[in-house]
C-alpha cells in the first residue's frame, strides 16, 4: 500500500531512502558534468578515429548495461548496429559472470565495457580476448577495480566512473539515477568522436541543464499536485503500469522506466510503441485488468481486503514529427475500456534534452513508488 503522506514530508523521505536513490536522482546533473570531465581527462575528446567502426558491442551485467545498449543503439540508428553482449553463468554475481566475443569481431569493431562494479573476472578476460582479435576496447568503471588495471594503458582505454561516496553506504542499484548517467555520458562522447551519434560537450552540457531543471521540480520539497513525479507514483498505486511509448527516444525511456518499477519498488509494467502497442495490449485491457472489470470493486471493505489491481496507461511521448501521433487512438482505446490514463511529454530541446527529461521524470517516480510503498 502506497503511503501518500510520505510523499509529501521530505523528512520522511529521507529517513526512508537508505540507497540514497533521491540524491542520485536529484544530483544526475552534476553526474553528467563529473563523468564528461573524467571522460575528456581520460582523453576521448581528442581521439581521432580512422573511420566508424562496423559494429559496436557492448558487455557489462545487469539493468545499467542493458539500458546503456539501448540508448546507445537508439541514438545511433541502423548506420552502425549496437549489440549487447549478455553474460552467461550459473548467478548473477560478479566472479559467476563470463561474456564472449562473436566469432566475427575484429579490428573493425568496438568493444564497450559498463560497468558499476568493475570486479568481475568474466570482463577482464573479454578486454583481453578482444584485444588478441585486434578490437578496439574502451571500458567505463569505477577506478582502482581489477578491471581498471586489466584495462588502463595496455589493453584499451579506460575512463573512471563517476562515483559518489554515498554509493559505497549500499548495494549499488542497477537501476539507480545515478548509475545511468556515469555509464552513458563517456560512451555518448565516444561514439561522438566516432561519429556514430551527435553529443558534443555542448550537447552533454544541456542535457545536464535539463537533469537540474527536472530535480528542481520533481525535488522531495515540491507539494505532490505540483510535482509531476510525486504525482505519476500516486497514480500509479496499486495499479499495473502500462507503458505506451510513442517518438524515437521515448522507447528507450519508457524501457528503462518498466526495469526500473520492478527493480526499486516491486512493481512490475509491461511497455510497447505506439501504435503496435495498441494492438499488442487490447486484450489486456478488456480483459479483468480494466477498471471496469470489476463492477462490484465499488462496495469493496477497502479495510479489510486488498484493492484490485487495475491497469493504468502511461503514456510517454517524444514530440511527433509530421504530426503524425496515434496519441488520439490510445487516449481513445483506454477510455473504452475505463482505464485512466497518465501523459507525459517533455518540453522542446534537442534529442538527447527530451530523452534525459523522459528518464529523469520517470527516475523520480520509480524512486517515490518505491520510497512511499516501502519497497
Amino acid at each position: 500500500m502506497l503511503d501518500e503522506s510520505l510523499l509529501d514530508s521530505p523528512e520522511g523521505l529521507a529517513e526512508a531512502d537508505r540507497r540514497a536513490l533521491l540524491r542520485g536522482a536529484a544530483e544526475a546533473g552534476a553526474r553528467v558534468r563529473t563523468a564528461a570531465r573524467l571522460a575528456a581527462e581520460a582523453g576521448v575528446n581528442d581521439l581521432k578515429p580512422d573511420g566508424r567502426p562496423r559494429a559496436v558491442l557492448i558487455a557489462g551485467p545487469g539493468a545499467a548495461a542493458t539500458q546503456t545498449a539501448d540508448l546507445l543503439g537508439t541514438l545511433a540508428g541502423a548506420g552502425s548496429p549496437v549489440t549487447r553482449l549478455a553474460p552467461t553463468g550459473v548467478a548473477p554475481a560478479a566472479g559467476a559472470l563470463r561474456w564472449e566475443l562473436p566469432g566475427w569481431a575484429g579490428s573493425v569493431d568496438l568493444l564497450l565495457i559498463a560497468t558499476p562494479d568493475g570486479t568481475e573476472p568474466g570482463l577482464s578476460l573479454l578486454a583481453e580476448q578482444a584485444y588478441r582479435r585486434g578490437c578496439t576496447v574502451v571500458a567505463v568503471a569505477p577506478a582502482r577495480t581489477p578491471l581498471a588495471e586489466t584495462v588502463n594503458g595496455s589493453v584499451g582505454m579506460f575512463v573512471p566512473m563517476a562515483t559518489a561516496p554515498y554509493d559505497q553506504d549500499e548495494p549499488l542499484a542497477a537501476s539507480a539515477p545515478g548509475v545511468l548517467w556515469a555509464l552513458l555520458t563517456p560512451l555518448l562522447a565516444l561514439l561522438d568522436r566516432a561519429g556514430l551519434l551527435t553529443a558534443p560537450p555542448d550537447a552533454l552540457e544541456k542535457v545536464a541543464d535539463r537533469l537540474d531543471g527536472i530535480a528542481e521540480r520533481c525535488g522531495p520539497a515540491i507539494a505532490t499536485y505540483s510535482n509531476p513525479a510525486k504525482t505519476l507514483a500516486a497514480e500509479l498505486a496499486d495499479a499495473l503500469p502500462v507503458v505506451w511509448t510513442e517518438g524515437v527516444s521515448a522507447g528507450p525511456a519508457g524501457r528503462r522506466f518498466a526495469a526500473a518499477l520492478a527493480e526499486l519498488s516491486g512493481t512490475p509494467a509491461v511497455v510497447a510503441e505506439l501504435p503496435e502497442a495498441l494492438a499488442a495490449h487490447s486484450a489486456l485491457l478488456a480483459g479483468p485488468l480494466a477498471a471496469s472489470a470489476d463492477p462490484e470493486d465499488f462496495f469493496r471493505d477497502r479495510v479489510e481486503e486488498a484493492p484490485a489491481l487495475h491497469a493504468r496507461v502511461v503514456l510517454l511521448r517524444d514530440r511527433p514529427i509530421g504530426g503524425l501521433t496515434a496519441a488520439p487512438a490510445a487516449r481513445e482505446l483506454a477510455l473504452s475500456h475505463d482505464t485512466p490514463i497518465s501523459e507525459l511529454e517533455p518540453e522542446e530541446g534537442g534529442e538527447l534534452e527530451t530523452l534525459a527529461e523522459l528518464i529523469a521524470v520517470t527516475d523520480f517516480a520509480a524512486v517515490y513508488l518505491a520510497l512511499a510503498s516501502g519497497a
